[in-house]
Order: structure tokens, then C-alpha cells, then sequence
């Protein structure tokens, strides 16, 4: 019989996450970008290569886009093609953080018509969610400054706002903006989003269509992330993940491959919080892969995320509640060790066989010829978004 009950196969059944489009592409370092046999040429092959991780694993149904990394001329073409792929458009990330008239801000900057081209970019994303079927406008700003004295920080705050507010009118009825924050970079003295308190504080003023985005590796060593996934479901404004890892900063690895056990207690806490089953909680991966090959490390993420849920739907809430009731400390640790310690992975093997799926995904996709065959037809890929 398995561990796992026919009530947690549910849940993880129902259990999807976004795949970043730039993960297919070459990224790298500040001082070296590395090219991988098989980067795919355009926007058509990542969606191409995103597609081979949700048949393998029924976990990745959709592909989130950046622009203009991923400009194309139809994206109803677009989108038609990701359907006959087996996957659909997800969230649209702008970009403000490329062009020399943000070195000192976009949406936050002095000069108002610096400021009228960052909005204006966002408008433009809102477009492309119009034909791609998209819910989510996500917004990362790599805005702040590098010494005391350098910015008015409260002035840039009213400016984000302001901006903010210009394109949160733009929204359709449908439609959310998602605000993620970074802890520091490119910024070091002060970053203008660089946690979640200020991503709330922003979205809050907005309305109800604006959400934070939680980035797991934004944060600085020693944050109790789960806590802030708590907070925010609790507050109603978590509206989506950024899962990756980190050993340091934002090191941008396989969710879980840092620590296994604090993707575990984030997950306890979306189980407790209501979000596993809460179409307004988005699971989305933000990671780019150096030297690995990018459609396995894309596998191994989403089943790393699969595990860790699965793991966390096994803690036994009844007597967990008791022990803290009863101020049990060490009674109510062990139900946690129990269940990050217990291993499902065979369990879910066998779910999958039962769902017409590989057992193991990884060697699957290894023995189906797909990574030569994209290594053999294509020539010159280019990187995630940082030109040829």
C-alpha cells in the first residue's frame, strides 16, 4: 500500500509549476556565459524544449515569458503552437534592467520621461497578456543605489508608486500584477523592492489584482522564509513563487539542491496556509541553468518540488497540533523530522506508472534521443536574453 493517500494523489495530481522560458537558453557568470549543444535559436524551441519536461513529468504546463527576450510577431501563433506543444503561455515578465537609460532607475528614475518609457514597457506587456491569454504581469526591478546620499530612497518610493498605479489601471478584470523583490544587485547600498515587506506595502496600495512574488533565493542568509510564506498567505497577497537555490546570494540552482529541508518547511506552510490547492498561489521556477543541461535541470526541479510536497502533505497535522497545544517541543519537531526523513520517491514512481507516465523522468528523457537530436539540428542558440 503506499504512504501516500488517495487524497494527497489529489492533490499532487493537481499540482502545476511554470517553467521560466530563459532556463532553455545560455546564461552564465558575470565574467563567462557558457554554450550548451542544443540552446534553442528562438521563442518557438523553448516552448519546444519546455514541453519535453511536461511530458515527462505532467508537472509543467506552462511556460512564463519574458519580454523582450521573447518577442515574436503573433503571439496568438505563439500561444497556438505552446497548445499544440501540450503546454499553455504563462506569466509575462517585463524587463527594465537592459537599456542605458535605467543605469539609475526605471520605474523609480528622476527624469519623467525615463520613467514614461519604463511604464510604457509595461503597457506593452499588458498587450502581449491580451493575445497570450496571460494572468500574471511580473515585475522585478533591478533599481536602487550604490552610495549613502546618491538617491532621495522616500522620493523613489512615491515614484514607484505613481508608476505602479499607471500600470495597474491598464490591467484587464482578469489580469494581476505580481511585484518580486531582491534583497541587493545590481544595487549595494539600498534596493528599492528588497523585500517583502516593501513588495506588500506597494502591492497593498495598489488593490486587490496586485500580489507579492516570493523569490526563495532573495533573501539574506539566515531568513526564516517560511515565515514570510505564512505571513503573506495569511495576509491573502501571496501570489506567486520563484523557486530556485542558493549556497550564497542569488545563486539562481535546482530548487531544493542548497536545502532540501527548508523547501520542505516552505511547503509545510503552503499546505498549512491553504495555498497547495489555491489557484491564486502561482508555483513557478526562476532558475538559470550554467553548466548543466538545461531540460534535465528543469526535470529534476519540478520533481524536487513534487517530493517536497508530497513530504510536507505527510505531516500529521492532529498530532502535531496537540504537541504545541501541550507545549510538547520535542514531540511536535519529531512529527516534522518524520516526515521530511520519509522517503517517497518509490511511492511516487509507482504514482506515476499508474498514470501512463516514465517511473523515473530523468532517465526517460535521457534515453528518448531528444538532447542529441536538438544538439544535432541546431546551430547557434543564444543566451537566455543577453544577445547573441
Amino acid at each position: 500500500m503506499s504512504i501516500l493517500s488517495s487524497a494527497n494523489l489529489a492533490i499532487l495530481e493537481a499540482q502545476g509549476i511554470e517553467l521560466p522560458s530563459w532556463a532553455f537558453g545560455n546564461s552564465g557568470t558575470r565574467f563567462k556565459v557558457f554554450g550548451t549543444p542544443g540552446t534553442p535559436r528562438d521563442p518557438w524551441e523553448k516552448i519546444a524544449d519546455a514541453a519535453q519536461v511536461h511530458r515527462y513529468t505532467a508537472l509543467a504546463p506552462k511556460v512564463a515569458l519574458h519580454i523582450p527576450w521573447d518577442l515574436v510577431d503573433s503571439f496568438a501563433d505563439l500561444r497556438a503552437y505552446a497548445e499544440e506543444h501540450g503546454v499553455e503561455l504563462g506569466t509575462v515578465n517585463s524587463n527594465t534592467f537592459q537599456d542605458d537609460d535605467y543605469k539609475f532607475g526605471a520605474l523609480t528614475h528622476e527624469d519623467a520621461a525615463i520613467r514614461r518609457k519604463a511604464i510604457d514597457h509595461h503597457l506593452a506587456c499588458i498587450d502581449v497578456m491580451d493575445e497570450t491569454g496571460s494572468r500574471d504581469l511580473k515585475i522585478w526591478l533591478a533599481e536602487g543605489s550604490n552610495y549613502p546620499g546618491q538617491s532621495d530612497m522616500r522620493g523613489r518610493q512615491d515614484r514607484l508608486h505613481e508608476s505602479l498605479q499607471e500600470i495597474y489601471a491598464r490591467l484587464g478584470d482578469d489580469q494581476r500584477l505580481v511585484l518580486e523583490y531582491k534583497f541587493f544587485e545590481p544595487a549595494f547600498y539600498h534596493t528599492d523592492v528588497p523585500d517583502w515587506g516593501t513588495s506588500y506595502a506597494q502591492v497593498s496600495a495598489l488593490g486587490d489584482k496586485a500580489m507579492v512574488c516570493l523569490d526563495t533565493g532573495h533573501h539574506a542568509p539566515g531568513t526564516n522564509i517560511e515565515f514570510i510564506v505564512m505571513q503573506l498567505l495569511r495576509l491573502g497577497k501571496l501570489g506567486s513563487f520563484d523557486f530556485n537555490s542558493r549556497f550564497y546570494a542569488d545563486d539562481d540552482l535546482i530548487v531544493g539542491a542548497a536545502d532540501p529541508f527548508q523547501l520542505f518547511r516552505i511547503l509545510f506552510e503552503v499546505v498549512r496556509g491553504g495555498g497547495l490547492d489555491n489557484p491564486d498561489v502561482a508555483f513557478m521556477l526562476d532558475q538559470c541553468h550554467n553548466i548543466e543541461d538545461k531540460i534535465p535541470g528543469q526535470i529534476r526541479s519540478v520533481l524536487n518540488v513534487q517530493e517536497m510536497t508530497a513530504r510536507a502533505l505527510l505531516v500529521d497535522r492532529d498530532t502535531l497540533t496537540a504537541a504545541q497545544r501541550s507545549g510538547d517541543v520535542l514531540a511536535a519537531n519529531a512529527v516534522f523530522m518524520d516526515a521530511f526523513y520519509t522517503d517517497v520517491r518509490p511511492a511516487l514512481a509507482e504514482w506515476r506508472e499508474s498514470r501512463g507516465l516514465a517511473a523515473d523522468p530523468m532517465a526517460a528523457y535521457a534515453a528518448s534521443g531528444y538532447q542529441q537530436k536538438i544538439a544535432t539540428e541546431r546551430v547557434g542558440g543564444v543566451q537566455a536574453g543577453w544577445g547573441a
